[in-house]
């Protein structure tokens, strides 16, 4: 799949996730940036206006909730697709995502596979 010329953030306090989803993520062509929690990702994000944003729930200052809330508060970033990281598959988790504005919830250890998915599915929806 080809999602060159994407700008994809990923928000993770954990560098090994990080990593990872940056080498997935550049193998499908994307411009990646990253954060390691969400006060450094909101100044990124208003510089750089990525398409698709991933952040983790579990991060030290400001978690994913408040970050994703953040996001979406600002109406430049409105409609940015904000897709949650989380080791717990819960309900509870999912619901209060989609509370804060978020667009999907991925279970870590993500796949490859899954990583590009979402970022295709979230991508197609914005207009070019």
């Amino acid at each position: 799949m080809d999602l060159s010329g994407l700008k994809v953030m990923v928000i993770d306090d954990s560098n090994t996730i990080r990593r990872s989803a940056e080498i997935f993520l550049s193998q499908a062509g994307c411009h990646v940036l990253l954060a390691e929690d969400g006060f450094d990702a909101l100044s990124k994000i208003t510089d750089h206006h990525p398409d698709v944003i991933f952040v983790d729930i579990m991060m030290p200052r400001l978690d994913g909730y408040q970050t994703c809330a953040l996001i979406k508060k600002n109406p430049r970033l409105a409609t940015t697709p904000v897709i949650m990281l989380s080791s717990k598959d819960g309900l509870f988790d999912r619901a209060r995502g989609r509370m804060v504005g978020s667009d999907e919830y991925l279970t870590k250890p993500f796949t490859k596979d899954s990583l590009i998915k979402a970022v295709s599915e979230h991508s197609s929806n914005r207009a070019r």
